[in-house]
Parts: C-alpha cells; structure tokens; sequence
C-alpha cells in the first residue's frame, strides 16, 4: 500500500497504528480487507462534506471527516494483519481515492462559501482545491518520469490539517479562523507546487 511520506505523517503514524490495530484485527477476522477499507472511507469523506459543509455544519463534518479520513491509515493496519491487498492495485486505488476525498472536502466548502455569499473566499477554496491537485500531480508525474519528488511545505496530511481544523473551529464560532486558515493552505499550497517544480527541474538539469 501507498503512503504519503510526509513529516507530519511519519509523526502520527505509530501512535495512531497502536490505536487502530484492534479495529484492524477486527475487520481481518470478518474478512474484510484493505481496499474495501480505503473505499468506504472515501464514500464517507464524500457524503460528509458534500451533506455537512454545504449546510453550514462545519463542526459536524470536520469531526465526521476527520474520523472517514483515519481510514487511510486503518487500510494499512488491515493490509499488514493480512487482510488481502498491499498491492500495485491497492496503491493505485488508494492515490486515487484520495484525490476524490480531497476534491470532496473542497468541493463542500466551496458551496459553503457560496451559499454564504462569500465569492473571494469561495475562488480562494477554489484554488486551494486546484492547488492541492498539482501538489498531487507534480509528484506523480515525476515518479513517473523516474525522478524524485519528496519535497513541499504542505503535503496532504498538512493540507487536511489546516483544511480541517480551520472548518472545525469556525463551526464553534471562533471567528475569523476558516478565512484565515484557507488564505494560509493557498499560500502554502502554491509554494509546494513551486517547489516541487524548482526540484524536478533542478534533477532534470543535473542529468
């Protein structure tokens, strides 16, 4: 199975896989494997954003989000128990799923935006939403090409994070903090996209 390597993901990784491993051997016993994991966690992520955010429920979709979202880590619990895939199959799908889930949150708070009549932090939803698709995009394709890419500011879990909690907490009134917190993932996203860039080039160049 594919992982995102980020930082902040290798922090979390062990303490949040000791949490999730009796869930993990749960769902190995009943025969249910990783793929069937990183699915219905991404359906989840979908509906919750799509059904939460647009409603203006942003504390009750972050929180539901947030749990659907621990699925990318529980698919990997499940498939080192040995409950089927850890395969090419299994990265492709997860990568890809990943994309949806992330287009989903976006997607939701996009509309929320607009339903609030809030047109310049809906573009900039937007953009964080495209921004994060060439963070995405930029790495896989240099992967493809044979290169490295494993450089950025803010990849997915850092993406998700700020996304998240900014959401969350302005769910709970505390104001200001989801204006603030998309302005901060545009930046942050399109530095990573120049970054990733600068190093494929420099890599290409070197050759």
């Amino acid at each position: 199975m594919a992982y995102d390597q980020s930082a902040m993901l290798k922090l979390l990784r062990p303490a949040m896989t000791r949490i999730l491993t009796p869930l993990g051997r749960a769902l190995v016993q009943r025969g249910i494997g990783p793929n069937a994991v990183t699915a219905i966690g991404t359906l989840g992520t979908v509906i919750c954003a799509l059904v939460f955010y647009p409603m203006g429920q942003l504390w009750w979709g972050s929180l539901t989000i947030t749990i659907f979202v621990l699925f990318d880590l529980l698919d990997g619990v499940v498939a080192r128990m040995g409950g089927g895939g850890g395969t090419t199959w299994g990265a492709f799908l997860d990568s890809t799923l990943d994309r949806l889930a992330d287009a989903a949150i976006f997607s939701g708070l996009i509309i929320y935006f607009f339903v609030q009549r809030d047109l310049l932090m809906a573009a900039v939803a937007l953009f964080c939403l495209v921004a994060g698709a060439l963070v995405s995009y930029v790495k896989a394709r240099a992967e493809g090409l044979g290169l490295t890419c494993d450089v950025g500011l803010a990849e997915r879990p850092e993406r998700l994070v700020v996304g998240l909690v900014a959401a969350g907490l302005s769910g709970l009134g505390v104001p200001y903090i989801l204006p603030l917190g998309m302005w901060l993932l545009a930046a942050a996203s399109a530095i990573t996209v120049v970054q990733r860039v600068v190093h494929v080039h420099r890599q290409i160049g070197a050759r």
